[in-house]
């Protein structure tokens, strides 16, 4: 009778292993890079005070992505127009509060599908801005609630939520404060989360790390480029990443046009 039931248990435990077996041989080993991809995204930036408290965000942005025959701005890729109206709290804390229309164009050559679908956003921002020395350090938290769609005719918009902490660096180099003619280098890096019912094996959208190099034309108008390396999981598959080494041009424009004597100190904003 012990026998018996030694055998049964044996017969047990060497099928509960076998299934474990199989189901670990299933299981990926190692995560997945894709092939680097080249972009270009050229961006505007508008800060544009409208009271002593208030501001109006307004961003357009036009991405560009490489094709078989050319590197980074072979074709079009996103249109951006983010817009929002802004407080300002302190000369270092700022929040926002809008909406964004983003235009996807379809970059694959073989895709038989639209063209163009657009994708909707409803975003908030909490940037604290903080001196130390002649530099300064930002800490931007963004919240986006976003409807996007496929390419094919039947396809579904889909809702997720994105959670993104960046942390940034302002250097001057020709200057101990910022200043119009005043050169400046600016490290970031930014961590990009999803979360949402079409988003379960696949959390991390992205991983931005980003230089640039930029000059204070005027208090109005800075202009600045950099170059940046990002990877994130695809949405399809959690176990597949993907690469981008991306130029950007970035142009920042803050007209003021209250009063001279309404105007607060200098505020600190950012992208």
């Amino acid at each position: 009778m012990i026998e018996k039931k030694c055998t049964y248990l044996f017969l047990i435990f060497f099928c509960l292993f076998s299934a474990l077996g199989v189901e670990a041989q299933d299981e990926p080993t190692e995560s997945k890079f894709k092939e680097p991809v080249t972009k270009l995204w050229v961006n505007t930036y508008g800060n544009i005070r409208i009271s002593k408290r208030l501001f109006w965000v307004a961003q357009t942005h036009f991405r560009f992505e490489e094709t078989e025959d050319t590197p980074f701005v072979g074709q079009i890729g996103q249109v951006y127009n983010r817009h929002a109206i802004g407080y300002i709290y302190s000369k270092y804390f700022n929040v926002s509060l809008g909406g964004v229309l983003r235009l996807n164009f379809n970059t694959d050559p073989e895709s038989v599908d639209r063209n163009l679908v657009p994708e909707w956003r409803i975003w908030h921002q909490y940037m604290f801005a903080m001196p130390l020395s002649s530099m300064m350090f930002y800490h931007r938290i963004r919240i986006e609630h976003r409807w996007t769609q496929g390419f094919a005719e039947d396809s579904e918009y889909i809702f997720r939520n994105r959670w993104r902490y960046m942390f940034k660096a302002k250097i001057p180099i020709n200057s101990d404060k910022f200043k119009p003619k005043t050169f400046y280098i600016s490290p970031e890096a930014e961590l990009i989360m999803q979360s949402g019912k079409a988003v379960v094996g696949s959390p991390m959208e992205d991983l931005r790390l980003h230089a640039s190099f930029g000059y204070i034309l005027n208090p109005r108008v800075t202009l600045a480029t950099g170059i940046m390396y990002s990877q994130g999981q695809t949405l399809s598959d959690g176990d597949v990443f993907k690469q981008n080494w991306t130029m950007r041009f970035h142009v920042y424009f803050s007209p003021d046009f209250r009063k001279v004597k309404n105007k607060l100190p200098a505020i600190h904003l950012d992208d």
